[in-house]
């Protein structure tokens, strides 16, 4: 079988655009994405012209795993991503566990360190990276996407570098600073939250604490929450 897993991000869809004989397109579905995300999937199916299976754990949303796991992030990662989207994958593999698996994956040519990384942390699956096959950027992702006529969802146009969930909990100062302004209902809940189990997002400090001055969000680097975390986490 070849999958690919799409994270409502541009590059991974263009990923499994550009690849031959997908046999499966799945989605894991998490309760703090925008509304838009789910709009953005469905536009997907059209251009595939193919359903995309949508899966979701059962904790549903972040909080739920923050407050279950009293952890957010650290060293070994994120326990969201963790538990809402790695563990829902391992679960489809266990049930799938009798196919030869090929993986299409939304890297792209300034990600090769990566690719690289995900063969030799999963060698037991075959992987396509058809961005880096195709000489592809992120910023060319965007552009095959507009001229297929989808409208990319809506948290790039709101100037975020991923359309990872609302609040991502891997975000720097300038990020969260951000999130204030755009969404200060999720800034002030997770502000709450922190002090709740007493662990914060951002390292030494509190969000509660944060200067609202603190941090440039364009000079953050963030990735796209799925399988590269768990690289860079690796790589450190």
């Amino acid at each position: 079988m070849k999958i690919c897993w799409l994270s409502a991000g541009v590059s991974s869809f263009i990923a499994g655009y550009l690849a031959q004989n997908v046999d499966e397109y799945i989605y894991i579905d998490i309760e703090n994405q925008h509304l838009d995300s789910m709009r953005f999937i469905k536009d997907c199916e059209k251009i595939l012209n193919k359903p995309v299976q949508i899966l979701k754990s059962p904790y549903g949303s972040v909080e739920n795993v923050i407050k279950q796991f009293r952890y957010i992030n650290g060293a070994y990662g994120a326990k969201c991503t963790q538990i809402l989207k790695k563990r829902v994958r391992k679960e489809w593999e266990d049930l799938h566990k009798d196919y030869d698996i090929t993986y299409v994956w939304g890297f792209d040519m300034d990600e090769k360190r990566r690719a690289e990384r995900l063969n030799e942390s999963m060698p037991e699956f075959e992987h396509e990276y058809p961005l880096i096959e195709n000489a592809l950027t992120k910023q060319d992702a965007h552009a095959i996407l507009e001229r297929l006529g989808i409208k990319r969802p809506a948290m790039y146009d709101m100037g975020y570098q991923n359309n990872n969930c609302i609040g991502c909990v891997k975000g720097g100062m300038g990020y969260w600073n951000k999130i204030r302004k755009d969404f200060p209902e999720v800034f002030y809940r997770m502000s709450k939250l922190e002090r709740e189990i007493g662990h914060s997002c951002i390292k030494g400090i509190y969000l509660d604490e944060l200067d609202p001055n603190r941090g440039k969000i364009d000079e953050e680097i963030m990735q796209d929450c799925g399988i590269m975390c768990y690289l860079a986490v690796n790589e450190i």
